[in-house]
């Protein structure tokens, strides 16, 4: 049975993450668990009712954002600085992909599966906020592991040399915030990538120009998604640093 394959894997992933990770492990199991009882208890059944599927994914990401991040990394100044990089950023990437979605004049039509929604719920729910919203929740995850390792850069950077300067600090973070960029931005490319190769190579061997067939909406979608998904990221790093900065600088001048 196939059940009884992803069990085992599942228990595989549990038993890593806790003998590797320890306790901060657990909590992140114990985030990630959290995040899938927003998105099957509230994001899905409200979008499934008719509701803007972009108003939700938002709502539903600021459940999921402090809950996950706090248990994964614990209530410290770094969490909470994560925590308004990633809803900065987040409603930066919404707002880009509104943007580009619109004027790509992409429907949410580009899989079958839009299409067989459609028929079933008899029309109510709007498929291009679903692709919107399904842009919000995919950079979300990615959006975490970037904004809390930039954070602890800036308050490691500080507590190494507390007199630093605010411009020295935030020029030495982004040092290594430009490394984060670099692997990051790779990482989703290949993930939207991996996630899409059925598709890419039905069009490898075209006959069509390219330029014709980056038209294809089912092209574009995933294009849009992956662009959109590392803008997000670029500016979560300056934002992050941004916020971090002038908190670690702040405590630092109450203590």
């Amino acid at each position: 049975m196939r059940r009884d394959s992803l069990l085992l894997l599942f228990c595989l992933f549990l038993v890593l993450v806790v003998s590797i990770a320890g306790i901060r492990g657990f909590m992140s199991v114990l985030g990630m668990g959290f995040s899938f009882l927003v998105i099957f208890l509230f994001v899905l059944p409200r979008i499934s009712s008719g509701a803007n599927p972009v108003m939700i994914a938002i709502l539903g990401s600021f459940f999921i954002v402090p809950a996950t991040f706090f248990l994964s990394h614990g209530f410290n100044k770094k969490t909470v600085v994560a925590i308004a990089g990633t809803v900065v950023a987040l409603m930066f990437t919404g707002l880009l992909a509104g943007f580009f979605v619109d004027n790509a004049r992409l429907t949410g039509f580009s899989s079958e599966e839009a299409g067989f929604l459609q028929f079933h719920h008899n029309g109510i729910i709007n498929i291009k906020g679903l692709l919107l919203a399904g842009i919000i929740i995919g950079v979300l995850g990615v959006l975490d592991d970037i904004t809390i390792s930039q954070s602890a850069v800036v308050f490691q950077l500080k507590d190494s040399n507390p007199k630093i300067k605010k411009g020295e600090l935030y020029k030495r973070a982004m040092s290594v915030g430009k490394d984060h960029i670099s692997s990051m931005v790779n990482t989703l490319v290949l993930v939207y990538t991996g996630a899409a190769l059925p598709l890419l190579l039905l069009f490898i061997n075209n006959p069509r120009p390219f330029s014709e067939v980056i038209n294809y909406e089912i092209i574009a979608d995933e294009i849009v998604r992956t662009l959109v998904g590392s803008v997000g990221l670029i500016l979560a790093v300056p934002v992050t640093t941004f916020f971090a900065v002038f908190a670690a600088k702040s405590f630092k001048e109450k203590d």
